[in-house]
């Protein structure tokens, strides 16, 4: 490269210092140069680089040039979304110790998966004020042990507010895992066969809990009260009862059967059973018109979810 060449360069650098009015043309040409010594100070610092310039770049150049974006005072958010995609470790963390960084919940969630193998990504995550809450679950599932510790030393989340994240957590994957096993596949097979015979009923699921099928009682319920097998499933798992007893008396289970289903459930988690006498006298009191009504909040609930996700 000539000599005078660099020169020039050198001169337009210096006057497009943060304090300097340099044309926006310049500007740009500056940002987007391939030598990163060259692009790197207004990257940086300029305040006056317009956002489209820093998309361009973000979209094309080195990882170097990216780097030198995500230290950027304000980073905007479509900014960093491509920053997150194209990023190394190294351009991802520095976005995450951005506080000016305005971070999509797409490029968190990036993030998050790419800090299974990254504790200080994670840690770096953590302590963002910006991470939305219902993120904070998905965190909790990558990081490790040393990362909850972390997070709950420095005080920046209870230590059972992690706790109980990582159960849900927890919950969640064996909801999938249910949901995926051969063995839930066949349970739905055979229930759908009983509701087309008509032979779904009470007593068929009394028959289901004393025999201990419990993915065929969470295939008969979800048919029966029209709701995903997977928030039947948290139904049952729940340490309180109130939701299932809500579930049993909107289809119209005999108090019989929502007792062996409750014990069933109480068996399978290996926790304390609900006390029961308190259960059947809330299950009585609870009339089927107000549960019916309860579980159709659900089902709008629910329906609305899917409609957002899509």
């Amino acid at each position: 490269m000539p000599s005078n060449f660099l020169r020039t360069k050198s001169i337009l650098l210096t006057t497009c210092s943060p304090e300097a009015k340099a044309p926006p043309k310049v500007l740009r040409l500056l940002a987007c140069d391939d030598a990163i010594e060259v692009a790197a100070p207004v990257l940086i610092r300029s305040e006056r680089l317009d956002t489209q310039t820093l998309i361009d770049c973000a979209k094309t150049k080195s990882q170097e040039h990216l780097l030198a974006i995500s230290r950027r005072k304000i980073v905007p958010e479509d900014v960093n979304d491509i920053l997150v995609a194209r990023g190394d470790q190294q351009v991802l963390l520095s976005i995450a110790k951005n506080p000016g960084a305005r971070l999509s919940k797409k490029s968190f969630s990036t993030l998050i998966s790419r800090a299974r193998m990254d504790d200080e990504l994670g840690l770096s995550i953590g302590g963002r004020s910006d991470l939305p809450p219902g993120l904070f679950e998905n965190l909790i599932e990558a990081a490790s042990e040393q990362v909850k510790a972390r997070l709950a030393a420095e005080k920046k989340y209870p230590r059972g507010q992690i706790d109980r994240a990582a159960d849900e957590v927890a919950s969640q994957i064996e909801v999938r895992a249910l949901a995926q096993s051969p063995k839930s596949e066949t349970a739905r097979v055979l229930v759908h066969h009983l509701n087309n015979a008509g032979q779904l009923n009470p007593e068929k699921l009394e028959e289901f809990a004393r025999t201990g099928r419990f993915e065929e009682i969470v295939a008969a319920l979800s048919v029966m009260a029209d709701i995903p097998s997977e928030v039947v499933e948290r139904t049952v798992k729940d340490s309180r009862a109130e939701s299932l007893l809500v579930l049993a008396k909107a289809v119209d289970l005999p108090w019989e059967t929502t007792k062996s289903i409750l014990t069933l459930g109480a068996k399978r988690f290996h926790r304390s059973g609900a006390d029961m006498a308190k259960c059947m006298t809330a299950f009585q009191r609870l009339s089927p018109s107000t549960a019916q009504q309860i579980l159709e909040f659900h089902r709008m609930r629910q329906r609305s979810s899917s409609t957002r996700k899509h």
